[in-house]
């Protein structure tokens, strides 16, 4: 598991991250307000599930809890994650095989 901070849109496939910081000034508000409804913000556990194969990488599916979800990658690099402790990863990740050791 990477142990440092990036981006979403760089973080590995398949690995549990925790959001650490939303840059919400880069975003529009209505992408932000979707965002927040999504359960995307501060302490959130995600997990990149899938790339798009065009150019640009777009979209990027996310796993947030039992949910999927497409985000852009610009909307991505907006988001701050680190490696999720895996006391913090969803059951539904565990059961995958994400987070364990």
């Amino acid at each position: 598991m990477a142990d440092h901070s990036e981006n979403l849109a760089d973080w590995p496939l398949g690995q549990a991250a925790r959001v650490l910081a939303v840059d919400w000034d880069s975003l529009e508000s209505g992408e932000a307000r979707r965002l927040h409804a999504l359960g995307i913000d501060c302490g959130a556990v995600l997990r990149p599930a899938h790339r798009g194969i065009f150019a640009g990488r777009d979209p990027i599916a996310v796993e947030v809890g039992r949910m999927t979800v497409a985000l852009r990658r610009a909307h991505a690099v907006a988001i701050t994650v680190e490696a999720a402790p895996d006391e913090d990863v969803h059951p539904a990740y565990v059961s995958a095989g994400v987070g364990a050791k």
